[in-house]
């Protein structure tokens, strides 16, 4: 697999939405972005139309001592432009700027543990940086169709020069 990563300098967002806690094994996804869509229209000042799938791990370890049962923090966002108006259920997130790797994935989500696998199995130890302990995310933006093999998201993976 050749999916060789741009490497871009994220500025900081603000954005609003909601979270749940899962792993991968109890995976709760698709109720989440249920959850979040049907309540986006109370979203104020948005900023462009692409949303934002979001991983929080609680550290490093998740990768390092990988177990699907391993519970994180997933959040159904989009992206605006203050925090002055938030609706009652959502909740803000604000992401640092910084360093990331950027990969374009394309296909179906039951094909992305084989580009995960190359990020974290062949990419990452190959490559000058290390992972930095920062939100990772997804910009699914107008071509991103979860029931089409053609769908395409850019994955960002935060990164930082190796010491």
């Amino acid at each position: 697999m050749k999916n060789e990563p741009t490497i871009q300098r994220l500025l900081q967002k603000k954005l609003i939405g909601k979270s749940a806690r899962m792993s991968l094994v109890a995976n709760t996804t698709p109720i989440l972005w249920r959850r979040f869509m049907q309540n986006r229209k109370h979203v104020k000042n948005t900023v462009g139309t692409d949303f934002y799938s979001i991983q929080m791990y609680d550290d490093r370890s998740y990768f390092e001592n990988f177990n699907p049962q391993t519970e994180f923090t997933k959040l159904a966002m989009i992206e605006v432009s203050s925090f002055e108006i938030i609706p009652d259920d959502m909740e803000t997130l604000t992401i640092e700027s910084g360093l990331y790797a950027v990969f374009m994935y394309q296909g179906l989500p039951e094909g992305f543990p084989v580009l995960a696998n190359y990020i974290f199995g062949e990419w990452l130890p190959n490559s000058s940086y290390e992972l930095d302990h920062r939100p990772h995310f997804e910009v699914l933006g107008e071509n991103y169709n979860p029931s089409d093999k053609n769908s395409q998201e850019e994955v960002w993976i935060p990164i930082k020069e190796k010491q």
